[in-house]
């Protein structure tokens, strides 16, 4: 899997100090996207161990408490970055407890595959939804158009009858 960024300390994605990643591989290729240069699978640079190890460690650094760990592009729930994406939020799980996820996806709850599900029930919140140009608003908080979802799970690992939708005020 490549990224185009990591930031260790982020307070625009997502609620409180957090940990940012952005994977790169998109194929919804939205207009008016504002990272389009995340869509190539092969853009960015490779994501290692030594920085996987750097996340970890950022997300339990207690001089600078991170409330939790945002994952987005590209696209992390684009096929090729699955098995990645959810290998690294499974060790998120097991090395920094209390950490909450919040992901970012231009596909809809409704329409994943079996194997994106599996990413998705390891999520605290899911923000779900192609960016659609015409639905547009600046004052949206965490997302870019009024079709996307900010969606919560009621427990990790239950399936999207568990979801419920946050509101937008939030």
């Amino acid at each position: 899997m490549n990224i185009h960024a990591y930031y260790p300390i982020d307070v625009v994605n997502g609620p409180g100090t957090r940990c940012t990643l952005f994977v790169s591989g998109c194929e919804h290729r939205c207009r008016g996207c504002y990272n389009p240069r995340t869509w190539r699978l092969d853009s960015g640079q490779p994501f290692t161990l030594a920085l996987e190890e750097q996340l970890i460690a950022d997300l339990n650094d207690t001089r600078v408490p991170r409330r939790g760990l945002s994952i987005s592009g590209g696209d992390p729930l684009h096929p090729d970055n699955v098995p990645h994406v959810r290998r690294l939020l499974h060790r998120v799980r097991r090395c920094c407890p209390g950490k909450d996820i919040w992901l970012w996806t231009g596909y809809q709850w409704e329409t994943l595959s079996e194997a994106q599900q599996t990413v998705v029930a390891l999520v605290d919140v899911l923000i779900d939804g192609p960016f659609i140009r015409a639905e547009y608003d600046p004052q949206l908080r965490w997302r870019g158009s009024k079709n996307q979802r900010i969606l919560k799970t009621a427990e990790l690992g239950q399936r999207k009858d568990s979801f419920t939708t946050i509101p937008a005020a939030s």
